[in-house]
């Protein structure tokens, strides 16, 4: 009995022992107890790592300056002449044709051209029932003054005829109306663009007409 148990005992120790020698020491690491040595980032190194994210790099827009307005600034307008006033002799006729009647009529102007416009006017118009105006019914289309003479284009409705009477105290009345101005020399009168034989059939129309043709 004794026996068994020291075989026992002894059986199992040499089991010890040879579990012992079996486990073999694991290998230390091989960078065991070596300090790290810390990574150097050499200057070639930094350049490259610099182009690199220079050439990834997305570029920034310059800014541009901002273009001033280039709209022109809005002008002044000329102001316009002012406006001479002068008082003319206008002419007309009696409500029977008899004889020419002169009155007194104020107009303003700012040239030439307007001047003998609005003395035209005057020749269309009266205020007074005793004044008939002869050239009420003719248009005036246009007036030039140029060197001394009156140009103007003219255009007669039929409504505008008048009698032999009536027609020469029309040609009267206009030129002694012009012909009062100083500057002017000579009257050109067209119709509807054309020079013409005679305004209404009665008397002839003279191209141009003068102070002295006129008897003015």
């Amino acid at each position: 009995m004794n026996n068994k148990l020291t075989y026992a005992g002894i059986s199992a120790l040499l089991l010890l022992v040879i579990a012992g020698c079996g486990e073999k020491p694991a290998a230390a690491p091989a960078n065991e107890g070596v300090q790290a040595s810390p990574a150097v980032v050499n200057g070639a190194g930094s350049n490259n790592e610099g182009q690199d994210a220079s050439a990834t790099a997305t570029p920034t827009a310059t800014p541009q300056p901002t273009a001033e307005s280039t709209a022109p600034a809005a002008t002044q307008q000329p102001e316009a002449p002012e406006k001479k006033s002068e008082s003319i002799s206008v002419y007309y006729t009696d409500p029977q044709q008899m004889e020419l009647l002169t009155a007194k009529v104020k107009i303003s102007f700012a040239d030439d051209v307007e001047k003998y416009s609005e003395a035209y006017k005057a020749l269309q118009s009266s205020d007074k029932a005793d004044q008939i105006p002869l050239w009420g019914k003719i248009e005036l289309k246009s007036l030039k003054f140029a060197d001394g003479q009156i140009q103007m284009d003219i255009h007669k409705p039929d409504e505008a005829q008048l009698g032999a009477g009536g027609e020469a105290f029309a040609i009267s009345a206009l030129t002694q109306t012009f012909f009062q101005f100083k500057e002017v020399k000579s009257i050109e009168v067209l119709v509807d663009g054309q020079q013409v034989e005679s305004l209404m059939g009665h008397v002839d129309l003279l191209h141009p007409m003068t102070r002295d043709n006129s008897g003015v």
